[in-house]
């Protein structure tokens, strides 16, 4: 990768931004500057088919004049012209906006926790497009040695690095690092005309400790055993959860339904029900910005406000929501430290963090001998169609791997879930200890009664 930028130039620049703005008659700043830098190798039909890089650094800020917001943004992050530029138009938002009465300020300073550890890997910072080839081609070798029948349909290899600094004008003045390195496999099994769907796995960490190997393998068996398939009829029954599934359904359900911004415009079916049973007694959440190796792990949120562990619901009773700086000081409350944001192009909003579910005392294989009769559901289509403020879902779960007495029976290629979200969390019967992040979830495989699945 090429030179980085130091912490002081970071600071140095946000701290730049934020003198000019008040020079000009801000009564807020906000600066986020921020610097990303990937490198990924990409497979098609068995062969890595290109390698790219991207770097991108910026500067974003957020005025505040007469209660009204403006915010502006530049990728010149090396002339004082750009600077100027920034301020002029971001000033110029705000004075065109309308005041905001419910504005109570941007984040105050607050002390960061210190000792967070697994976060940045130099060896990452320094992966050359040769050593990310080389894992590609272990990947893929790795899947299609597994069986004679599997196919390599598509996947990737990549490592990146990001920092971030932002000052304002109310004392916060922080600066944060980064690495991650992935990698991920798609492929499906052919035996004469039977063609499996896709399956695929993946590993990623912020250190340099990924297994391409395994992850071609664990993808090539998944295939390997969608092959011997059998009609699965429609029928109410239990069905385990993966944390593929499961990220793909709460991401779209559970994540928003405990964003405070969400309740305070009556857009959760939580409203009011803090400190009221909503899930199974068997599921405890955290929303863990501090998680060890987390891949959203990190001192401080969008807005500088220090990330933290949050208790969102235990034993299922609703604890708490989460919030950014501006929905906590409506409610008279503290930042939870959720105010994310996608780099220095947009203004912070809600979200969540790593998401944990926390893990139950059953491994993987104990968890399926607890089913006499369900399915297995690793993958979902659709799950962006989910109704977020009441729940409602329909996806394609494709394939799946049915259960009887115990024990995988066999594969069908394709059915359909249908139900509510927050009435499938309730009836959680119990929860695996195999967990693992995928995306903004860790969590462990859950186990759900009475959920319908449309067969034939």
């Amino acid at each position: 990768m090429v030179a980085v930028l130091e912490k002081n130039e970071m600071l140095a620049i946000a701290e730049k931004t934020v003198r000019l703005a008040v020079a000009k008659g801000a009564s807020e700043v906000e600066a986020y500057v921020c610097e990303g830098q990937a490198s990924n190798v990409g497979i098609e039909l068995g062969q890595v088919n290109k390698t790219d890089q991207i770097i991108d650094r910026g500067v974003g800020v957020r005025v505040v004049i007469k209660k009204a917001i403006g915010f502006a943004y530049t990728n010149i992050v090396n002339d004082l012209n750009a600077f100027e530029d920034i301020v002029t138009r971001a000033i110029s938002a705000a004075k065109a906006s309308k005041s905001d009465s419910d504005w109570k300020g941007f984040a105050q300073k607050k002390q960061y926790v210190s000792g967070l550890t697994d976060l940045f890997d130099h060896e990452i910072l320094e992966v050359g497009a040769g050593e990310l080839v080389n894992m590609a081609h272990i990947m893929v070798d790795s899947a299609v040695q597994v069986d004679k029948s599997v196919l390599a349909t598509e996947g990737s290899i990549g490592s990146v690095y990001w920092s971030n600094a932002i000052v304002n004008s109310n004392g916060v003045c922080g600066f944060d690092k980064g690495t991650a390195i992935e990698c991920s496999l798609a492929t499906l099994a052919k035996n004469g005309h039977k063609v499996t769907p896709v399956c695929f796995e993946f590993n990623a960490s912020r250190k340099y400790k990924i297994d391409p190997a395994w992850v071609g393998k664990e993808a090539a068996k998944l295939s390997v055993s969608a092959l011997k398939t059998k009609t699965i009829k429609t029928k109410t029954t239990t069905i385990i959860l993966t944390q593929f599934a499961l990220q793909d359904l709460l991401s779209y359900t559970l994540f928003n339904a405990v964003k405070a911004d969400s309740v305070q415009r009556g857009q959760s079916p939580f409203k009011g029900k803090i400190g009221e049973k909503v899930v199974s007694d068997d599921l405890t959440i955290y929303d863990d910005g501090l998680y060890p190796g987390g891949l959203s792990t990190g001192l401080f949120d969008g807005e500088g406000s220090p990330h933290q562990k949050t208790l969102i619901i235990e034993n299922g009773v609703l604890k708490n929501f989460l919030y950014d700086n501006y929905a906590a000081k409506k409610e008279g409350k503290d930042s939870t430290g959720n105010a994310l944001r996608d780099g220095y192009l947009s203004t912070p909003s809600i979200g969540a963090t790593n998401f944990h579910i926390v893990p139950g005392a059953f491994s993987n294989d104990n968890v399926i001998r607890q089913v006499d009769d369900g399915i297995l559901v690793y993958y979902l289509q659709g799950a962006h169609s989910s109704n977020p403020v009441s729940g409602e879902f329909s996806v394609v779960a494709t394939p799946v791997w049915e259960i009887k007495n115990g024990e995988i029976v066999s594969a069908s290629r394709v059915v359909m879930l249908a139900g509510n979200i927050f009435e499938v969390l309730k009836n959680v019967s119990f929860v695996g200890n195999n967990e693992r992040q995928v995306g903004g979830l860790i969590s462990p495989w859950i186990v759900v009664n009475n959920v319908r699945v449309i067969g034939k």
